[in-house]
């Protein structure tokens, strides 16, 4: 593919994220620096550019770039913000947060991906982000708390562990539901006086599980 070609095909990019509700300047600016190519391996690296979600390493997906957008977007990041990503998958989604957030923190519970994903951050040299293997769903105590959450499986509720990580006033996007045919993306704002949810979109990801991945 030629610079032209890949030039044309980044500006269709940034035209469809807009045409689909990404509407933030920030946000956009920050998908526009961060090139999803890389982050894309083997068969499907052609289709980077494409607004669809497509499949990575342990079985897992990297999400399309619109719902990648809409998710962002709605965390509502300031840039003195430190934000936990549960789920780091290929690592797109953590190194767009990281041109947002004075400080990320991703964790996955497989191996192999941390290790793949720490490997572009370096060469992309994203030197904010923290990628830890670990049970996202007991999220990092240590590291709490946290002023935004970003979970990018399908829980049944929004994780008890993870809403106490949260700072009062902060924001935790999620998507809940039981199934991968029925989710509903949620946003939960932490206020002094409990949780208030706004119900955003519906969309399909993978289910948040306990434990580690089996890959080494």
């Amino acid at each position: 593919m030629t610079e032209d070609e890949i030039a044309q095909r980044k500006m269709q990019f940034l035209y469809a994220l807009r045409s689909k509700g990404v509407t933030d300047k920030a946000v956009l600016g920050a998908m526009e620096a961060i090139d999803r190519g890389p982050f894309i391996r083997g068969l499907f690296a052609t289709r980077a550019y494409e607004d669809m979600p497509l499949p990575i390493a342990c079985g897992q997906t990297i999400s399309q770039p619109s719902v990648v957008g809409l998710m962002t977007q709605a965390l509502q990041i300031s840039p003195r913000d430190k934000v936990l990503e549960v789920g780091t998958g290929s690592g797109y989604q953590a190194a767009i947060l990281s041109k947002l957030a004075r400080r990320v923190y991703t964790i996955d519970r497989h191996r192999r991906l941390v290790r793949e994903a720490r490997e572009i951050f370096d060469a992309l040299d994203l030197t904010n982000i923290t990628a830890i293997t670990g049970d996202g769903s007991f999220g990092l105590p240590d590291q709490a708390p946290f002023d935004r959450i970003l979970v990018t499986a399908a829980a049944e509720d929004p994780p008890g562990p993870l809403l106490a990580q949260l700072k009062v006033g902060g924001i935790m996007v999620v998507p809940v539901g039981q199934s991968d045919a029925v989710q509903s993306l949620i946003r939960v704002h932490k206020t002094e006086t409990g949780l208030d949810y706004d119900e955003l979109r519906p969309v399909r990801f993978v289910p948040l599980l306990e434990g580690l991945g089996k890959d080494t």
